[in-house]
């Protein structure tokens, strides 16, 4: 037994039980799959993979959104009883259903955009093939068999660290499958947030909903984080007492603005984007630099991560800078976007270790 003081941020190994659950939820699923599968197969024939309005893969995706949905509402809502998860049933019922949405949107959103994706890659290698019936009700009952088995599991034991791994490969789907299937093949002439500017077009739509999608999930992010830091500091390793209520308050924000990002592409509204991008940009500047204050006690590896990231965000400004401009505004929008998601993983890694002698 762990009678350690310090929060497991680790994605823990899902417990027997959930384990099975996980395997029924997939068979139903997969049950479900093939009858939608035959559906499918008879009222819409020889269907493309891809490549089309109406493919397979739009199929398949929608179905996969749909068992991923039903999936993580379950098993979120089910799982607050499970060992290490208890502390969710102390939250107030608000925030709890806010941090079940986000959770539900998120994995619905992950499953179409990584279901589509994967039949637009498969298409490129069977170009041309038409899937008959038979093909149509065991790939669609795989693939929602699949889906509810992921999304059963993930949602089963969620920790800081499993959902920051949940945000980073949504943003990494959400936007490669934006630029994949942009319209204008060009877009990285103009600006990243671009991709999310073609009015009624799939590629618009995935860039701007991973956007809001992933904004939503920071700000649940950010309750995991307050009660992780509350646990750290009550065994003495943070030594600011405000930390754990000032940091997460500004992931929330920050979380707030990625969202606004989304919610206001620069076709609809050129001044919010820009603000909404500038204010996700500033709350990770203030977490940076407030980090010796508000995280006093951090493992000071960390904080020489946190300077390195720091750094790297001049370095990016000053090279960006009409006098010098040797990066493009698309490379500089792409490496501060990266830069924010790639401290948020160093922050929770360092998180779930500190205070630790191993």
């Amino acid at each position: 037994m762990n009678t350690s003081p310090l929060p497991d941020t680790a994605a823990p190994t899902p417990g027997r039980r959930a384990e099975s659950q996980a395997v029924y939820a997939g068979l139903a699923a997969g049950a479900v799959g093939a009858i939608y599968g035959l559906l499918v197969g008879v009222f819409a024939p020889d269907l493309q993979l891809a490549g089309q309005a109406d493919s397979f893969a739009v199929w398949a995706a929608c179905g996969a959104a749909v068992v991923a949905a039903a999936a993580s509402t379950t098993e979120y809502w089910r799982a607050r009883n499970r060992p290490g998860q208890e502390w969710r049933q102390t939250l107030p019922s608000w925030k709890f259903i806010v941090n079940t949405i986000s959770v539900v949107i998120v994995h619905t959103a992950l499953a179409f955009v990584a279901v589509y994706a994967l039949y637009r890659v498969l298409a490129m290698g069977f170009i041309g093939l038409p899937i008959v019936t038979f093909w149509a009700v065991v790939l669609m009952a795989v693939t929602l068999g699949m889906t509810a088995w992921i999304v059963f599991l993930s949602v089963s034991a969620m920790t800081t660290q499993r959902m920051s791994s949940l945000l980073l490969a949504f943003i990494a789907i959400g936007t490669l499958t934006a630029m994949v299937t942009t319209p204008d093949p060009k877009w990285w002439t103009i600006h990243f947030s671009h991709l999310g500017s073609f009015e009624d077009d799939l590629s618009s739509w995935v860039f701007n909903g991973t956007l809001m999608a992933a904004g939503l999930l920071v700000t649940t992010f950010a309750v995991y984080i307050a009660n992780d830091m509350r646990a750290l500091a009550a065994a003495g390793v943070l030594e600011n007492p405000r930390g754990p209520r000032i940091v997460p308050v500004l992931f929330a924000i920050m979380g707030i603005m990625l969202a606004c990002v989304g919610v206001f592409p620069v076709d609809v509204n050129l001044a919010l984007h820009n603000l909404s991008a500038s204010g996700m940009a500033a709350m990770f500047l203030v977490l940076l630099i407030g980090g010796p204050k508000f995280l006093r006690g951090m493992p000071r590896t960390y904080f020489v991560a946190s300077w390195a990231f720091l750094a790297a965000m001049v370095a990016s400004v000053i090279l960006f800078i009409p006098a010098v401009g040797f990066f493009s505004l698309t490379a500089f929008e792409i490496i501060v976007f990266a830069l924010i998601f790639g401290w948020i993983a160093v922050f929770i890694r360092f998180l779930g270790v500190a205070g630790r002698q191993d």
